[in-house]
């Protein structure tokens, strides 16, 4: 394949490389997880619906996009008293992350969008983005692909609660991956929910999250028994033609000279 074709950023060969510059592709960094999904969900949810969105992107947007492999791991203290969840630090995470984008950037790509799956990795990738943009001449943005597919689960919804291992990702799981689904295992849970704060950060008013071995012993937030493949397929058909649209939206994006309003000189020297 040639660089107008392929959307796998790390199929090029590196003078492949020079013409998806030139072509002034989109890249993606999906950001995801690896983490406990309740008993009937495998541990990779997060990460593998990230990097599926982006490669279904890439595969309808060729000529525009081209999809970095993902980063599997994110924060994920709050469910390490469930086996199997692997959990990296904070400041790790972000200076891993910018270690990505900044590579991107320095090779000549103007615009980069990270796509995350994972909740708790949200604030994180923000600040990837702010801090990209700050330390380069090109333009970082971040997506929680999720957040593109909520009103088309809204239609279809059985249940009250978005949150975890729940109606909508079981269901978009049982649509691009039924075999690593355990429906028989599918059972509901909930966090603990006062008048301004929940342990799972479902208040509108009070971001707070909680070790989930505090106050769940299913790891589930939420109710999966209601999810279907039909479901997940609308959602599916929900977000990958808005990420696309985003898309194009972003690679249109202009990158304006800087105007310095100082009346004086600075000190250019410093540095943050």
């Amino acid at each position: 394949m040639d660089a107008a074709s392929e959307y796998r950023y790390q199929r090029l060969t590196w003078p492949q490389m020079n013409d998806a510059i030139a072509a002034k592709k989109v890249v993606l960094l999906p950001t995801g997880s690896t983490e406990q999904h309740g008993p009937h969900l495998p541990l990779e949810v997060d990460v593998f619906l990230a990097e599926s969105v982006c490669l279904e992107v890439g595969r309808r947007a060729a000529d525009r996009v081209l999809v970095l492999p993902p980063v599997s791991y994110g924060l994920n203290r709050h469910h390490i008293d469930f086996p199997g969840t692997i959990h990296i630090e904070p400041e790790a995470f972000i200076a891993f992350c910018l270690c990505i984008t900044k590579s991107v950037a320095y090779h000549g790509f103007e615009k980069i969008l990270i796509v995350n799956g994972h909740g708790s990795n949200a604030p994180l990738v923000d600040l990837v983005a702010r801090k990209t943009v700050l330390e380069t001449q090109s333009l970082c943005a971040a997506v929680n692909y999720f957040s593109l597919g909520v009103e088309a689960f809204n239609q279809v919804k059985d249940t009250p609660v978005m949150a975890h291992a729940d109606e909508f990702e079981t269901s978009l799981l049982l649509h691009l991956a039924p075999e690593r689904v355990q429906m028989d295992k599918a059972v509901a849970g909930n966090d603990v929910v006062g008048k301004y704060m929940s342990s799972d950060s479902t208040s509108p008013f009070v971001r707070f999250s909680d070790y989930w071995g505090r106050w769940t012993k299913l790891g589930v937030h939420g109710d999966p028994t209601a999810a279907t493949a039909e479901k997940g397929k609308i959602i599916w058909e929900a977000i990958i033609p808005r990420l696309i649209e985003l898309v194009d939206e972003f690679r249109a994006w202009p990158i304006a000279q800087r105007s310095d309003q100082h009346a004086g000189p600075v000190q250019s020297q410093i540095r943050w």
